[in-house]
């Protein structure tokens, strides 16, 4: 039988590929997302490959609707082996006396608040059968602080402790915990970072070659292939031209 994953944010970017690679590596899906129309679009292309699919639409950031959509689940769908907690965004690159509280909410409410909602949800059906992996999609903004950066760093900060805090209160539970912190990694992050100004994410990767949504997924299942008694605690992963969150080496333009 093969394994499940739910994936959260499964519409596009990291989530996407990374529900491309499990199919493709023999798990059926529990894909999520707030958008129906790439929902079932994505349920459907993955279905005609053969992968059995459970589609749940539903806004992370309502609990009600978390638990309910968990609650739908029905007989082995309910066997959740892997949970990778994708969902998340930033919004805006203001400094913070400036800073909008619709946007600050935004971000807190998907990054952290529903990554625990879900986690919330699903975490007792793998303690119940003492098995399971739990995967965070951080960020080296989650090790790190940079210029505007504040609150999104700030729930990414919390993700990585929240990893921790996971690792150790499942431990008896056998259940396994994986933080992912990547570097730049070119999906729609910067369109929605700027608010639909294509040309200011464009220029964020100019000049480089940062990661894609396929490099992550291949983390990611790279990390939940591992036998049992291993568990990959802290992945950073970056592009080749970027050291940290502030040193890139750009290349100049070729005229």
């Amino acid at each position: 039988m093969n394994k499940i994953a739910l994936i959260t944010g499964a519409t596009s970017g990291i989530g996407r590929a990374t529900a491309e690679k499990l199919a493709g590596n023999g798990f059926d899906l529990i894909i999520t997302g707030r958008r129906p129309e790439r929902l079932e679009a994505l349920a459907g292309s993955l279905g005609e490959q053969g992968t059995k699919i459970a589609p749940l639409c539903f806004d992370i950031r309502r609990p009600e609707e978390v638990k309910q959509a968990v609650a739908s689940l029905e007989g082995n769908w309910r066997n959740i082996d892997v949970l990778v907690n994708n969902a998340g965004l930033a919004v805006g690159i203001s400094p913070v006396q400036d800073g909008l509280i619709e946007d600050w909410e935004r971000m807190i409410d998907t990054n952290l608040k529903g990554l625990l909602y879900i986690t919330r949800a699903v975490a007792p059906l793998m303690t119940a059968r003492r098995t399971g992996h739990i995967v965070n999609i951080a960020s080296i903004a989650g090790k790190e602080v940079y210029p505007g950066g504040n609150v999104y760093c700030a729930t990414k900060h919390a993700v990585d402790a929240l990893s921790k805090a996971m690792r150790t209160d499942l431990l008896a539970h056998n259940i396994r915990v994986t933080n992912i912190a990547p570097g730049m990694v070119e999906t729609e992050f910067s369109v929605v970072r700027y608010k639909g100004d294509a040309e200011a994410a464009a220029n964020v990767y100019k000049g480089l070659t940062p990661l894609s949504g396929e490099d992550i997924a291949d983390a990611i299942l790279f990390a939940v292939t591992r036998p049992p008694h291993v568990c990959l605690n802290d992945m950073v992963i970056m592009p080749t031209a970027q050291a940290n969150s502030r040193d890139v080496k750009r290349e100049a333009e070729k005229g």
